[in-house]
This record gives C-alpha cells, structure tokens and sequence, in this order.
C-alpha cells in the first residue's frame, strides 16, 4: 500500500507542479491538443462506413443483438422473472451443490441425512454437514463452483461499470445531437442489447479460470482462447483473445476512465465557476489519488464499495427524475409522444434524418450499457454458481437498468426542461447547446434542467457524477488490469505498471475537451466489439446448451417441491 502510493505520488506530483507553473498558457489546451489527433485518428479507424453515414461498427452491433434475441427466443422478455429471482438468491442452494446432488430421485440426493434437513428450498450451511460420506462431499464440490462474489455483488459491480456518466451525460449528448428522437432508438438498443449481455456474460462463467489462490480471471480473452480452441481454431482464437485484451485496456482507459473524469471535471468546475487553465489537470490529480486508493484493493475490494454505493447513487438519482417528471406530469404524454414522432422525423438541425438520429440514439446506448463489447463478462465471471447461465440471466438485467430506466429518465427530465425552450436541438453540431448565450455539454446540460425543478441541484448532481465517475474508474480498472495480466502475466510489477498508466488518463481525461475525450473513448469501447463477436457468433450453441442446463436444474428444484 504504501509502495504503491509512493510511486502513485511520483508520478502524478510533477503534472501538478506543471500545471501550476503554466497555468498562463494553458495546460488544459495543451494536453487536449496533444491528445486531438490520437483521438481523431481511432475514430476515423473504428468507425468507418460501408455506406454514407452507416458505420460497420453499429450495424454488426445491432444486428448481432437482434439475431440473438430471435435465437433465443427473446430472452430478455421471457427470462426477466427468472433473472430477478437468481438476484434475489432464490436458487443458490442449487446453483451451490448441484441440482441433482440436493434435488435427485425421491426429492433428496442419496447420501444426504433428510433429517438433517430444515426446508427442502434451504440448504445447509456447510458441505460436511450435508454429505455422509467423501463421494457425496467431492461431488458436491465441483470445481464449477468456485468464485469470489455473489451474483448481487456481480452485478453491482458490472453496473457501476455501466451506470455513470453515460447515462448522465451521455444522454445529454445524444438528444442535444438527435434530439429526443435519440431517446427512442436507446431504448430499442437496451431492449436489444439484453440478449447480447445474455450471452457475453454466460460464455464468461463458462469459460473463465481459477487461479491457485482462488482468484478469477474471465472475460472475452478466455472464451475467446479457450472456446475457439475447443471448435479447432486455435490460432484465431488466440489472435482474437490479444485484439480484444489490448482493445479492453484502451477501453478501460478510455470510455471506463477518461471520458468519466472528463464529466466530473465539467461539473466541478461548473459549480464553483472554476476559471483556470490548469483546472482540469488539477481535478485530475485529485480523482487519480482517490481512484488509486480505492483500486488496489481488487475484485472483493470493488464489489463491497459498489454493492453499497451504486444501488444508493441509482436510487437518489432516480428519485430526483421522478420528481421533476411527476412535477410536470402533464407534460409526459407530450414528452414521450416527441420522442417517438421525432424518432422517425426528427427536426435536430445536422442530425441528417432517420439515419442520423438512429444511429446517434444506438451509439450512444452501446457506450452507456456495453452489450457486445464484452467488458462486463469480466466482472460476472467471479461470480460463485455452477451453472454459467445463471449469471448470464443476471447479467441481462443490466441494459434494462442503464439504458431502459436510467437513460430514458434523464431523458425526460431534459426533453420536459426543454419544453420552455431553452435550446435549440443539434446545438453547434458537436454535442454542445446554448442556454442563455452560455455553452454547455454533457453534464452541463443535464445539470441546467436538474437546477431548473430541485434548488441546489447543482450539488446534488456534482456530487453523483463524482459518484457515477468514480464508481466506473474503479469498475473499468478492474476490467483493464485483467486484460493487462492476460497479455503480461499476473506479477505485481505488472499490476503496478497498468494502475499506474490508468491513472495518469484520469488526469488526461479531466483536462482534455469532451469531444477529443469521448470520440477516444467511442472508439475504444466499440473496438472491443470485433474480437468479442467472433467469440459469441463460434460460441452461442454453447450458451444455448447451459440455459437448457439451469433451466432443467430449476425445474427439478420446483418438482420436487411441489
């Protein structure tokens, strides 16, 4: 620990000094310049268009969410009651043991003492205490069963990877671009991109490894290296495995880390009328710091902060949309009829028709729930089941509450603000609108309709973005930091090296302008998305295969209840 914050405080320390010594010119600018053309260049790359204004990126995005909706069976319609029930921990006796082991003829395994049995719907506490004899007892524990968290945890964790500044200020962006057309074509890309998440994050329990100490290392690397292995594509396998670990590390550093400082530093600045030119340097610096504490500390670390802080944040913001929603209740029905009218003729100045509203409505929802690229299947893979479709039900609860609920809240909030017209739509055509002869983007905007309906606002929703930020950083570090091992190893130096680059782009981000920042961090979180489909497109039987499982392991359970 204190290692680590030593060589966190000599790295950061000369930024600060620099800022301070050059404050007259700028440090602000000049690190947004210097960065301008990295970015300029992985947009232009990632997101090139096989006709005018259809960027591959999105229609292989989309395209593959609907085909896997249909395969099964539009799981994110049929599966929802059973997701929240595997949340609630409704069948974490079997998903422990095994189905069969509790569940097996005559409605008890052989080999289990029934009167050492409560409730046949309550497992016992401990193994030895269930089984009789060491055949039971290494059957039980099948090695499918190893894990560090909790499905909660699991999907807190992932959550608080997605929930933040996307949903805050990335919907700002999109509307402020699409106008509120842009809100309608979120939802049908959350709704879409449940079944994505399906999949990803079950193939991540399936295929993820145990180290000799017990930690997990999962994600796209691992059933991308180790399925494709098993279909005999080895070498693409492993090809597909690196793409997507160094895709994922730029991801971390970019959308999960960058693009969060970045909005946090807007919001802070805003609220105290911060007017230097070294401010976001100096946020920066301050966000690495608390982020760097917070990081070491690794999965079990990450899951106990955010189980706690992300439902709180959730909730709270939520709360206060329904507030200013409810106070203009009679406005909703004209807020939702825009969104829907304005989603197939939208009126944004430059948003370039249905196309243009479309995709800016899809981009902007990929990059708030990340179905399809992957990053949270690294966080549910710790997660402690038996059965990998387990976690993938949980894990398509995410794009519901990130985009469905959360995204199309703050939409709301901001189309209602704007019913007084305060903007125009399509602002200045790169995601920032005029309030009062005053520019604002992202947050900003978001924050002007907040301050409109709750006094102090500008607090409120400073404080949550700070929250949101770093929630994600510290979510996405873990996300990064276990491409990082994939590709050099799981030494400490090696660690080290990754926490200490990852937070040097916090500071990046919250100098940086929101456009270079987030056009970087488009790029690198949709990146993610080429290797990871090869995966899901070679591996989806697989996935269909461990659904029938866990669902044949539910029905069992339920028969031998009844």
């Amino acid at each position: 620990m204190k290692k680590f914050l030593l060589s966190l405080f000599i790295t950061l320390t000369p930024l600060l000094t620099f800022a301070q010594e050059t404050e007259e010119v700028g440090l602000d600018q000049k690190i947004d310049q210097a960065f301008a053309p990295i970015s300029d260049f992985f947009s232009s790359v990632i997101f090139f268009e096989v006709a005018e204004g259809w960027p591959f990126i999105i229609i292989l995005l989309v395209g593959s969410a609907l085909f896997f909706t249909i395969y099964f069976g539009f799981p994110n319609i049929r599966f929802f009651g059973k997701a929240i029930n595997t949340v609630r921990g409704k069948y974490e006796d079997i998903e422990k043991f095994g189905a069969k082991e509790l569940y097996g003829e005559g409605g008890i395994a052989q080999g289990v003492d029934i009167n050492k049995v409560d409730s046949i719907d309550k497992h016992l506490e401990t193994v030895d205490e269930l089984a009789v004899d060491g055949d039971i007892r290494d059957t039980i524990r099948d090695e499918s069963s190893d894990g560090e968290v909790s499905h909660f945890q699991a999907l807190a964790t992932a959550v608080s990877g997605t929930v933040g500044n996307g949903n805050i200020a990335g919907v700002a962006l999109a509307i402020a671009l699409g106008g509120p057309g842009a809100t309608f074509w979120m939802i049908v890309c959350g709704l879409l991109g449940m079944s994505t998440k399906f999949v990803e994050c079950t193939l991540g329990v399936q295929y993820r490894d145990v180290g000799e100490d017990g930690t997990i290392y999962g994600g796209p690397m691992y059933y991308l290296s180790k399925g494709l292995k098993e279909r005999g594509f080895k070498w693409l396998g492993k090809i597909a495995a690196v793409l997507f670990a160094i895709f994922c590390i730029g991801g971390s550093f970019g959308g999960g880390n960058a693009a969060q400082s970045n909005q946090a530093t807007i919001v802070i600045k805003e609220m105290f009328n911060w007017e230097s030119t070294a401010a976001g340097a100096i946020v920066g610096v301050v966000l690495a710091i608390l982020v760097g504490i917070i990081i070491i500390g690794g999965i079990k670390r990450i899951a106990s902060v955010t189980e706690k802080v992300v439902p709180l944040m959730a909730v709270l913001y939520i709360v206060c949309c329904l507030f200013i929603i409810f106070s203009n209740f009679s406005l909703i029905d004209d807020a939702i009829s825009l969104i829907v009218t304005e989603a197939f003729n939208p009126t944004a100045i430059g948003v370039g028709g249905l196309i243009g509203v479309l995709l800016v409505g899809f981009k902007r929802a990929a990059f708030s729930n990340e179905a399809g690229a992957g990053s949270a299947s690294i966080a549910h893979s710790a997660v402690k089941t038996k059965y990998s479709a387990s976690e993938g039900l949980v894990a398509l609860l995410e794009p519901f509450i990130d985009t469905v609920v959360i995204c199309t809240m703050t939409a709301l909030v901001i189309i209602i603000f704007n019913f007084g017209g305060f903007f125009e739509y399509g602002g200045d055509g790169s995601g920032a609108v005029f309030i009062d002869g005053v520019s604002f983007e992202g947050a900003g905007i978001t924050s002007e309709a907040f301050a409109q309906y709750i006094p102090y606002s500008d607090v409120f929703l400073t404080i949550a973005v700070v929250l949101f930020a770093v929630s994600t950083m510290i979510s996405w570090s873990y996300y990064g930091l276990q491409s990082w091992k994939f590709l050099f190893g799981r030494g400490r130096i090696a660690d080290l090296t990754y926490k200490l680059l990852f937070l040097t782009f916090v500071v990046i981000g919250a100098a940086a302008s929101m456009k270079s920042i987030w056009d970087f961090s488009d790029a690198m979180i949709f990146a993610m998305v080429f290797p990871n489909m090869i995966g899901l497109f070679f591996l989806f039987p697989v996935v269909k295969k461990q659904l029938k499982r866990y669902l044949d392991a539910i029905k069992l359970k339920r028969e031998a209840i009844e």
